[in-house]
C-alpha cells in the first residue's frame, strides 16, 4: 500500500512469498521458520530451486525468477527495517539479468483483421469490439483498461458548437499513475455504439455500476472475460495463438514509432517511468528494417 502497488503485482508478490517459505521450511535443516535464520546460503539455494524446479513447482525462466527473488530481496528488507533479525541475507544475491525479449507485435493489416472480426449484433459483441479497439488505440495494459469507468472518457472540446480534436480517456497505471491518452476515432465509434446500444441492456442486470466495460451480469468485466474477448477474435480472424491483450500494446508502440512518433512521445502514453522501457520498441522496427532489406535489396545475401 505504501508502494501503491497494483492488486495483481500483490498477488504475485504474496504467491512468491509464500512459495519461499515452504521452501525453508521443507527444503532445509533444520527448517527455517523465522527472518533472523535465513542465511545467504539458503537464499542462494532458493534461487537454484527456481531455476531447477522441484517435484511441487516446474522450473523458471530466467525472467520469472528474478521475479520471484525481487519478492524476497523486498521482504529480507522490510524485516531488517522492521526489527525483525539484524542482518539482510538477501542482499549479496543479486537477480538474475534475463536476456532481452523482444515485444511480439504484429502487422497493421493483422490488427485490422482482428478488430473486424468481432460482430456488433448482441449487447457483448458490441462490448468487445469496443474493448479490442480502446486496448489498440490507447495502448492500455489489460488491467487499465477493464478498471476503466464511463467517467474516464473525455469529450473533444467544443469551440463555436464543433468538436476539435481527439477525446481522451483517463488510465491509471502502475503505482496508481494517472495518464491521458487520446482516442482515436474508430475506437470513438466503437464505444459510442456500445454505450448507445450495448450496455444499457447489460446495466438492467447490475446494480448501477461506473464500469465501462460490463459483464452479462451487469458488474465489471474480469481479466479473463478481456482475455477471453481477444483471443476468441484472433480465433475468428485466423491468427490463433499470436495475439493476446499485451499484443495489441506492443503493436500499439510499435506503429506509433513505425509512424514517425517521438520516443518521449509514446513514453507517455505507454506509462512507463522510464524511458529505457519504451526503447526497447525501437529495435523491433530496426529487426523490421532489416528484414525489409534482406528481403528486398539485390545484394543484400
Amino acid at each position: 500500500m505504501e508502494r501503491g502497488l497494483s492488486a495483481n503485482t500483490l498477488t504475485a508478490y504474496r504467491r512468491d512469498l509464500r512459495r519461499y517459505a515452504e521452501h525453508l521450511r521443507a527444503r532445509t535443516d533444520p527448517p527455517v521458520t523465522a527472518p533472523r535464520a535465513v542465511t545467504t546460503g539458503h537464499v542462494r539455494a532458493f534461487l537454484r530451486a527456481l531455476h531447477e524446479g522441484t517435484a511441487e513447482h516446474p522450473p523458471l525462466s530466467t525472467r520469472s525468477a528474478a521475479r520471484v527473488l525481487v519478492a524476497v530481496r523486498g521482504a529480507h528488507r522490510f524485516w531488517v527495517l522492521e526489527g525483525l533479525t539484524r542482518t539482510d541475507p538477501a542482499a549479496a544475491v543479486a537477480p538474475p539479468t534475463p536476456g532481452m525479449r523482444l515485444p511480439k507485435a504484429v502487422r497493421v493489416d493483422e490488427v485490422e483483421a482482428l478488430l473486424a472480426a468481432t460482430g456488433t449484433e448482441t449487447p457483448q459483441q458490441l462490448r468487445d469490439r469496443a474493448l479490442l479497439e480502446v486496448l489498440y488505440s490507447t495502448g492500455a495494459r489489460i488491467s487499465e483498461a477493464i478498471a476503466l469507468d464511463v467517467d474516464d472518457l473525455s469529450r473533444a472540446v467544443r469551440r463555436g458548437g464543433e468538436e476539435t480534436g481527439l477525446p481522451f480517456v483517463r488510465l491509471f497505471g502502475k503505482g496508481g499513475k494517472e495518464r491521458m491518452v487520446p482516442l482515436g476515432s474508430w475506437a470513438v465509434r466503437a464505444v459510442d455504439d456500445w454505450l448507445v446500444r450495448g450496455r444499457p441492456a447489460l446495466a438492467a442486470r447490475g446494480r448501477g455500476t461506473p464500469a465501462l466495460f460490463l459483464n452479462a451480469r451487469g458488474g465489471r468485466i474480469s481479466r479473463q472475460t478481456a482475455w477471453t474477448a481477444v483471443k476468441d477474435a484472433a480465433e475468428r480472424a485466423g491468427l490463433g495463438e499470436r495475439i493476446t491483450p499485451h499484443t495489441l500494446r506492443h503493436s500499439f508502440a510499435t506503429h506509433l514509432l513505425e509512424g514517425g512518433a517521438d520516443l518521449r512521445v509514446v513514453q507517455e502514453l505507454l506509462g512507463h517511468a522510464s524511458v529505457s522501457t519504451t526503447q526497447v520498441y525501437t529495435l523491433v522496427s530496426v529487426e523490421s528494417l532489416r528484414e525489409v532489406y534482406a528481403a528486398a535489396h539485390p545484394r543484400a545475401r
